[in-house]
C-alpha cells in the first residue's frame, strides 16, 4: 500500500480524492458528489449508539463449513484477515438517545453480507434477546444473499430468523428495518423485508434478484430506478429514505415515538404518520 492509500480514499463516482478524516466526519459520503461508500459495521455502531454504551454480542463465533466446499475455509480466512471481522453479522447492544436497543449490522466488507448458518444465527439470538430483554431492535441489512458454499444450511436461516422475528412482533416488540446498499438474495426474502419501519439509504438497491437477471427472466425492460430506494419509497414498500448524516437523529426519534407509545395506544400507523410528518 502506498503512502497515498495510507492518506487518501478516492471516489469511484467522480474520482475526486480526500483525506481518510474527512471520509470518516462524513460517514464515507463523498463530499463532492454525494455517492455513498459501503460502511464497515464498526463504523456504523460507534456512530448509532451513545458513546461508551456497546457492547458486542456473540464476538467470537466463526463461520464453519458444513458442506466440506472446496477452498471455503481458506476464502474465510482470507476474509477475516482483511477486514478484522469474524463474520459479515455485528450484533451490539447499547443506548441510543439514551435508550436501550439491540442493533445488527451486515457487513459488505466480508463475503458481501452474505448469510451463512452462523449469520443466520447470530441474528438469531439478537432477535431473542430483544424479544426477551423487551428492546426494540434494529437491523443494517446489506447483502448479496445466502452464501453459496453451505448450500442449505445457508438457505435454512431464511425460515430461522423470520420465525423469530414473528415471534418479537408477538411479543410487542419495534423492529426497524434499515436497507442499505445493496440487499439482495435470501436476506430480502427473510428478515430485512419485516420491518414494522422500513427506511432506506439513497440509492440503494433492494430487491431478490438483481434487475439484469429479472430482465432477461421476463423479456421486458424494467422501468428506470427499478428496485432503488427511490423507486421503493414511491411504492410503499420503503417508509421513508434517511440520508447517512440523518441516521442516529431519525433512529432517536423512532425509538422516542416508540418508547412514549406503550402507555398511550398509538398505533404503528400513527407512529409512521407522526414520525413522517403524512
Amino acid at each position: 500500500m502506498s503512502i497515498q492509500d495510507k492518506l487518501f480514499i478516492t471516489c469511484p463516482s467522480c474520482e475526486r480524492r480526500q483525506l481518510i478524516p474527512k471520509w470518516e466526519k462524513l460517514l464515507y459520503v463523498c463530499p463532492v458528489c454525494g455517492k455513498y461508500l459501503p460502511l464497515s459495521a464498526e463504523t456504523r455502531l460507534k456512530a448509532v449508539f451513545d458513546t461508551g454504551t456497546m457492547k458486542e454480542m456473540d464476538s467470537k463465533m466463526s463461520p464453519a463449513d458444513p458442506l466440506n466446499f472446496p477452498e471455503y475455509e481458506e476464502k474465510v480466512e482470507k476474509q477475516q484477515k482483511k477486514t478484522g471481522m469474524k463474520e459479515s453479522a455485528v450484533c451490539a447492544t447499547g443506548r441510543i438517545g439514551g435508550i436501550k436497543a439491540v442493533c445488527v449490522v451486515l457487513d459488505s466488507h466480508f463475503f458481501m453480507g452474505s448469510m451463512s448458518s452462523v449469520v443466520g444465527e447470530k441474528v438469531t439470538r439478537a432477535i431473542e434477546y430483544a424479544t426477551q430483554k423487551k428492546r426494540p431492535l434494529i437491523i443494517f441489512s446489506a447483502s448479496g444473499g445466502a452464501r453459496m458454499q453451505e448450500g442449505i444450511y445457508s438457505l435454512m436461516q431464511m425460515a430461522k430468523t423470520a420465525d423469530a422475528i414473528e415471534e418479537f412482533s408477538r411479543n410487542g416488540g419495534l423492529y426497524i428495518s434499515y436497507l442499505t446498499h445493496p440487499t439482495t438474495g435470501g436476506v430480502t426474502a427473510s428478515f430485512a423485508t419485516l420491518g414494522d419501519i422500513t427506511l432506506a439509504e439513497p440509492g440503494a438497491l433492494v430487491g431478490f434478484a438483481g434487475p439484469r437477471v429479472i430482465e432477461q427472466t421476463i423479456g421486458k425492460k424494467l422501468p428506470k430506478g427499478f428496485q432503488r430506494a427511490e423507486y421503493l419509497e414511491s411504492h410503499g414498500f420503503v417508509d421513508k429514505i434517511v440520508e447517512r448524516k440523518d441516521m442516529r437523529d431519525t433512529l432517536i426519534d423512532l425509538l422516542k415515538l416508540h418508547q412514549g407509545s406503550e402507555h398511550h395506544g398509538i398505533t404503528l400507523l400513527q407512529k409512521k404518520e407522526v414520525a413522517f410528518g403524512e
